[in-house]
């Protein structure tokens, strides 16, 4: 599998000017605090099964609209409160089994993993969370759902799950508040980066792994695979809405939301990654707001970056922000 993008020099200076609305703080602001108004509704239900060593909880939360979305907490059985990784799944996985997810807590550290919306059929071991909010005309996948809007786009919904989340976690009690970081893979690493851009320092650490959802003009023209395609596609059938459709994915892009964070961040991109090119990872990284920023580059691997080598470094690099 050869190179996918430019050279890793040209990637070190690559500086590309995203666009951003001029609304973008405003939209966001309103969207949070339309979700904050809202009563939030948490249960924990502990989970029998054949994980015997670790706690396993079935965590309910209020995310966008008060709708209920479903996390596992999986953690040690001594000590706290911990510092806690808060995860993001890849695109159209879902949370998955327990059993799937006992890495991060073997480390010491409480784990949760969110069950994104409406997905959690094409890998793993399924979601269980639906997503109640109908769209408008879209093609198959997630991609273009409501995309004729900010107001009504998909990621709207997800985006605003994450950093509800996020806040959720933080009143555990097993929990040390001060030491939740985020982080997850494809489209885990762009929510990861639109939390770490909505909260700021309230979270201690962003670790998003060759994150997707960034530099959409770039990607959509230039991927040639889904998910990016999904958009392609759309805009093949309406000809007419490419601006319109441009506008409502600024208001998602992960190069921007990495302007506004400021928490230690370590990425990830892999050089022959065909899904999620690494010039636009690079457009996050190197716009990065947050001056303790690092990138580990897997030169021969694609999509798949680091898989557990990397996550080794994660948890090294993590013990010593504690």
């Amino acid at each position: 599998m050869p190179l996918t993008d430019l050279t890793l020099p040209e990637l070190a200076g690559y500086r590309p000017d995203v666009a951003e609305p001029d609304d973008f703080d405003a939209f966001w602001a309103r969207t949070l605090a339309e979700a904050r108004a809202l009563p939030q509704q948490l249960s924990v239900t502990p989970v029998p099964g054949p994980v015997s060593e670790l706690v396993v909880e079935d965590l309910v939360f209020s995310g966008y609209a008060g709708d209920p979305v479903r996390a596992w907490v999986i953690r040690p059985r001594s000590g706290g409160p911990l510092p806690a990784v808060v995860e993001f799944i890849g695109y159209n996985g879902g949370r998955g089994l327990p059993a799937e997810h006992l890495h991060w807590a073997a480390a010491g550290f409480v784990h949760v993993v969110m069950d994104t919306r409406g997905q959690g059929s094409g890998w793993g071991g399924g979601g269980a969370t639906p997503d109640p909010h109908g769209t408008g005309a879209a093609f198959e996948g997630f991609m273009t759902r409501g995309i004729e809007s900010p107001e009504t786009y998909y990621y709207r919904r997800v985006f605003t799950d994450a950093v509800r989340l996020v806040e959720a976690v933080r009143s555990l009690g097993h929990v040390d508040a001060g030491r939740v970081a985020v982080t997850g893979g494809s489209q885990g690493g762009g929510i990861t980066l639109a939390v770490a851009g909505l909260l700021g320092d309230g979270v201690v650490a962003a670790l998003p792994d060759v994150p997707f959802l960034c530099h959409f003009r770039r990607s959509v023209a230039l991927t040639p695979g889904r998910p990016f395609t999904e958009v392609t596609q759309y805009l093949s059938v309406h000809r007419d809405r490419a601006d319109e459709v441009f506008a409502t994915l600024s208001y998602f892009d992960g190069a921007v939301f990495a302007r506004r964070a400021s928490a230690p961040a370590l990425f990830s991109v892999g050089l022959m990654d065909d899904i999620v090119l690494p010039s636009t990872v690079f457009a996050a990284f190197n716009g990065y707001g947050g001056p303790d920023r690092e990138i580990a580059v897997y030169e021969f691997n694609g999509h798949e970056g680091g898989q557990l080598f990397h996550w080794q470094r994660q948890v090294e690099w993590l013990r010593r922000r504690r």
